[in-house]
């Protein structure tokens, strides 16, 4: 036991978990914490708002796989961070905010800068909590990153009242006790896992649907022998998007409402779909009632209240995407009889042909200027890129044409949409993994929400390159307005939109136009090959709009294509 401050005990237990960066912003209810950070040798990183704090924190979680740390005053640095946090809940990714809060002693005293982050964030958390000794902080701390990762992994929240920051008090750094109950799954229970097997066996056209949770679990390389193993396609959600190499034979791409035909036609041909790792959201199965109407569903989630909460389920089994697939590999049988599958994979080539008649040369990819403009995107960057998205067209473009050769290299907002998630991600992604490089791409109505973090790339030195698909629209509204409202536009256009060249060099980052495919594919270059942080600003054409798309509330069968094509 060692007696110290409560701001001591807290870093010292950060730093003895090996926690080596944070990012935040500091403040009258957080300084104590901020002043032994000074000397702790754990990496701060200044923000410039809270809430991209959170999504750095966010970022940086999701590249490296271990929990990301954010931190912020009371009040409303405290309630700044909250979109952050649901945006990381809604995906499963282990945030955890530390949050200043005032003295015990004025507590519900409407005292300044007041605010209950634990009523407001236990909806949103795994675990919400509010440190009232010093003697607990280690557990405390203990707990949060050990909650944040298990199971299935998501956002943690712990309150630290200014009093208890300053106060001196027994501590304990080598006590690990945990606070809270930690859910970690079980193992596959063995008779489920022969029944699959079984099922699968049987089953004449099988489709695997891959989710997130198939990316937490590390299971990509799993997966992809898996699905060699038995010959079964693999359409993603977008959450899974990557989880395979998109240019594998077996990857029919991401399903969904900006999703790929060929997925979509598959999953409505399949007689058996096995869902791993996915939550089967709208976005996701569109009109739920009609998806995988031919199929039995096969479901495999670490979360047991995901499994038929939104789809019915012929069989479940409860267990993480690795342990599930290692341990149907290891109950298959030696023989294998694949006669009736390369039956469904002719199939499937000539679904993959008929589509790329109908839409392109390439496929999905078609013959569009967002397409080309893609492929010089993909043609310019390493394997190993790891690109994050802002939220809105931008992002089902990436979704649709953006093609993942290595795993792990794919960063989004799916569940909460967040605009301006994607250049705060693309940084704590890069400070995750600096020997990767690291692009944003961007709409213009994101990047303005969080242009602020040119200052963070330029002051610690942060080589990100960011790509603006710049419309002068908040584009995504404006397609629904075009389709759905008779081009009634309202609210989204941009008539005073900055010279993003420079904006970006009042930051002394390096900025430049790219109005075609070659300079584009020079500049990326440029910036991936010199490891320097650029702003790339692309105009593209305000009327382009995302297609495929399926519209809300309509099934696979109604997607509208480019040139108007439904297929009936």
């Amino acid at each position: 036991m060692i007696e110290m401050s409560g701001a001591k005990a807290l870093v010292e237990t950060l730093k003895k978990l090996n926690v080596n960066v944070i990012f935040g912003i500091p403040g009258g209810a957080i300084i104590p914490v901020y002043d032994e950070l000074k000397d702790s040798g754990i990496r701060h990183i200044l923000t410039r708002h809270e809430q991209h704090a959170a999504h750095m924190a966010d970022g940086y979680a999701r590249a490296i796989k271990k929990p990301g740390i954010c931190m912020a005053t009371s009040g409303p640095g405290s309630t700044n961070l909250i979109t952050g946090i649901a945006n990381a809940y809604m995906d499963s990714s282990p945030v955890i905010a530390f949050t200043g809060q005032v003295a015990t002693s004025v507590m519900g005293m409407g005292a300044f800068q007041e605010t209950d982050m634990i009523g407001l964030t236990t909806p949103i958390t795994k675990w919400s909590y509010q440190i009232r000794s010093v003697s607990e902080i280690p557990n405390v701390v203990n707990t949060a990153l050990k909650v944040a990762i298990s199971g299935r992994p998501g956002p943690v929240v712990i309150d630290l009242p200014r009093d208890i920051q300053l106060a001196s008090g027994q501590v304990d750094l080598d006590k690990n006790s945990i606070l809270t109950k930690v859910i970690n799954p079980p193992p596959p229970d063995p008779l489920i896992v022969k029944k699959i097997i079984q099922e699968i066996l049987q089953s004449e056209r099988p489709v695997i649907l891959a989710g997130g949770g198939v990316k937490w679990a590390r299971a990509e390389r799993l997966l992809l022998r898996l699905a060699e193993t038995l010959l079964i396609p693999v359409a993603t959600t977008f959450m899974g998007k990557g989880v395979i190499p998109e240019t594998h034979p077996l990857s029919l791409r991401c399903v969904g409402m900006h999703g790929n035909p060929v997925a979509h036609e598959a999953i409505m041909n399949s007689d058996l779909i096995l869902i791993i790792g996915a939550r089967l959201s709208d976005r996701t199965t569109c009109k739920v009632d009609e998806f995988g109407q031919q199929a039995k569903i096969i479901h495999i989630d670490v979360d047991s209240s995901e499994i038929g909460k939104n789809k019915e389920v012929y069989m479940g089994l409860v267990a993480s995407a690795d342990e599930a697939i290692r341990a149907i590999l290891e109950a298959l049988p030696e023989v294998l009889t694949k006669e009736k599958k390369n039956a469904w994979m002719e199939k499937i080539n000539e679904i993959k042909s008929k589509w790329d008649e109908i839409i392109g040369e390439d496929g999905v990819i078609g013959r569009s200027e967002i397409a080309s403009l893609f492929k010089v995107l993909r043609r310019a960057a390493p394997p190993n890129t790891i690109v994050t998205t802002e939220v809105g067209q931008n992002q089902m473009w990436s979704s649709l044409f953006w093609t993942i050769l290595e795993p792990d290299t794919f960063i989004s907002s799916g569940g909460l949409g967040t605009m301006g998630f994607g250049f705060p991600a693309a940084i704590g992604a890069k400070v995750a993994r600096p020997d990767c490089p690291v692009m944003d791409i961007a709409g213009d109505g994101s990047f303005l929400m969080n242009e602020n973090n040119l200052a963070v790339v330029a002051t610690e030195n942060i080589p990100v390159t960011v790509v603006i698909l710049d419309n002068r629209m908040l584009g995504m509204v404006a397609q629904w307005q075009r389709i759905f409202y008779n081009r009634r536009y309202m609210a989204v256009q941009f008539t005073n939109t900055p010279d993003f060249v420079k904006l970006a060099e009042a930051y002394n980052v390096e900025g430049v136009r790219a109005e075609t495919l070659e300079e584009v594919e020079k500049a990326v270059s440029y910036s991936i090959r010199n490891n320097v942080p650029m702003v790339i600003d692309v105009p593209v054409n305000p009327e382009a709009d995302v297609l495929p798309f399926v519209p809300p509330g309509k099934s696979f069968k109604e997607i509208i294509l480019p040139g108007g094509y439904s297929k009936k």
